[in-house]
C-alpha cells in the first residue's frame, strides 16, 4: 500500500531525542545495508577512475549536489584529480570543462533528475566514461551510464519521508568509500597528504621535525670535558636552555639542562667539567619524524628541547615552542 503524508507524521509524544535517534538509526540501517551490498561494480568503478588520466567531475542537482561537491574535494584532497561541476551551468557553457580524457560521476537519487541530461548526453556523444549514483535501477540515467551503483532501498530520515536525508547520507558514505579505496590504490601517503593541507590543524599533525628544528650554528653543542665555566656561556648565548656534548667523533653522548645545574648548584660548579654535570644518553628524536612525536616524547619526559639525530652527529635541536608556533598541540 502506498504511503501517505500522514503515514509519516511523526509518533505522538515522540521526544527531540527520541526523533534524533530514529534519525541516525534509519541513516546507520542504510549505510549498513549498502556495506552489504557493495560488488564487482564498485571495483569496476575503481578500475574506470583509476585509468583516468584526466579528472573525476562530479555532478549533482540540489542536495545531491552539495554532495557531489564533498566528494569531489575529498578525492582532490586525497591524490584522485577532481572537480565539481554545476548541471545548470554545465548546461551554458561549462560543458567544456569536462574533457575526453576525464570521467563523470553522476549523483541522482531517482535518476531521472532533468537538469543531469546534458552532462549524461555529453559524455556519452565524447565516449566519456559516465558512471551514476542512484536508487533508480531502471532510471534512463542509470541507463545511460556505463556503471550504475545502486543505493539499497531505505526510508528518508525525514519525518515526512519527502527532505533527503538518508539518499544524501548514503551517497555522501559511498563518495567516501570511492576516495578512500582510490587512495589506497595509489599508496597516497601522509606526506603528499600534507602537500595538499598545508595550513589548518590537518596540516599541522603532518609536519615533521625537519621542517621545525634549528640547525647548524643554531645548534648548542659542546665537546665533552670542556669547562662548564664556558658551558654557562655557551647556553646562555643559544637560548635552548640546555647544551649538548659531543665526543671525538662528533657523536651525542650527553646533554647539560638547567634541571642538571640545580641540581649541581655549590661552590664548586664552576670548576667542574662538563662530564661531572651532564645527563648522559639523552632523548633524541629523528628529523623525518612528526613534529607531534617530538612533542609527545618532550611532555612526557617534562623537557622543553629535543637534539635531532640520525645515524651520526647532531643535525638540529627542536624546542617545544617550534611545535606550539605551528600549531602543534
Amino acid at each position: 500500500m502506498e504511503k501517505t503524508l500522514k503515514d509519516y507524521e511523526p509518533e505522538p509524544g515522540e521526544t527531540d531525542l527520541e526523533s534524533a535517534c530514529r534519525v541516525l538509526e534509519t541513516e546507520a540501517r542504510a549505510i549498513n545495508a549498502l556495506a552489504a551490498t557493495l560488488d564487482s561494480h564498485f571495483v569496476d568503478v575503481l578500475d574506470i577512475f583509476t585509468k583516468c588520466t584526466g579528472r573525476i567531475i562530479v555532478t549533482g542537482m540540489g542536495k545531491s549536489g552539495h554532495v557531489a561537491n564533498k566528494i569531489a574535494a575529498t578525492m582532490a584532497s586525497t591524490g584522485t584529480p577532481a572537480q565539481f561541476v554545476h548541471p545548470g551551468e554545465a548546461s551554458h557553457g561549462d560543458l567544456g570543462m569536462i574533457t575526453r580524457d576525464d570521467a563523470v560521476l553522476v549523483l541522482s537519487n531517482s535518476g531521472e533528475t532533468a537538469e543531469l541530461n546534458d552532462i549524461s548526453a555529453y559524455a556519452r556523444r565524447f565516449c566519456i566514461p559516465l558512471v551514476i549514483i542512484t536508487s533508480g535501477r531502471e532510471s534512463s540515467l542509470a541507463k545511460a551510464a556505463d556503471i550504475a551503483l545502486i543505493m539499497p532501498e531505505f526510508e528518508e530520515a525525514c519525518s515526512m519521508g519527502l527532505a533527503p536525508t538518508t539518499s544524501t547520507t548514503v551517497m555522501l558514505a559511498l563518495g567516501d568509500a570511492l576516495a578512500v579505496a582510490l587512495l589506497n590504490r595509489q599508496g597516497f601517503s601522509a606526506e603528499k597528504f600534507h602537500v595538499f593541507h598545508p595550513q589548518g590543524r590537518l596540516g599541522a599533525k603532518l609536519v615533521r621535525v625537519e621542517d621545525l628544528m634549528h640547525h647548524g650554528d643554531e645548534i648548542p653543542l659542546l665537546e665533552s670535558g670542556t669547562p662548564m665555566s664556558e658551558a654557562l656561556l655557551a647556553m646562555t648565548n643559544k637560548r635552548f636552555g640546555c647544551i649538548g656534548m659531543v665526543n671525538t667523533e662528533g657523536l651525542l653522548i650527553g646533554i647539560i639542562t638547567d634541571g642538571d645545574l640545580r641540581r649541581h648548584m655549590g661552590g664548586n660548579l664552576l670548576s667542574q667539567t662538563t662530564d661531572e654535570v651532564m645527563t648522559a644518553n639523552p632523548k633524541t628524536i629523528r628529523p623525518h619524524a612528526l613534529a607531534a612525536e617530538a612533542l609527545n616524547i618532550m611532555n612526557n619526559g617534562c623537557i622543553t628541547s629535543l637534539f635531532v639525530v640520525e645515524d651520526g652527529p647532531p643535525v638540529g635541536i627542536i624546542h617545544v615552542h617550534d611545535c606550539l608556533r605551528a600549531g602543534i598541540v
